[in-house]
């Protein structure tokens, strides 16, 4: 992730670079968050960080509002 202002310089930018790996790895990750199958998600995890996923990203995956224990 780059940092970057805009033209007028009053605020800084996030690039985000969208690898597709990194985009499929995340995908399969919420999928499987949403299907209640935890044991997959920590080699989800690790291959987007691997190829470039932020914590936020991540982080924003984990704490999904839809996601509503059943019981």
């Amino acid at each position: 992730m780059k940092q970057a202002t805009n033209p007028i310089g009053f605020f800084k930018i996030r690039i985000v670079k969208r690898h597709p790996v990194k985009l499929t790895a995340l995908h399969y990750l919420r999928e499987a968050l949403l299907w209640e199958q935890y044991e997959l998600c920590a080699d989800f995890i690790a291959v987007a960080k691997e190829f470039g996923a932020q914590a936020f990203e991540i982080q924003n995956l984990l704490e999904d509002p839809r996601r509503l224990p059943k019981g």
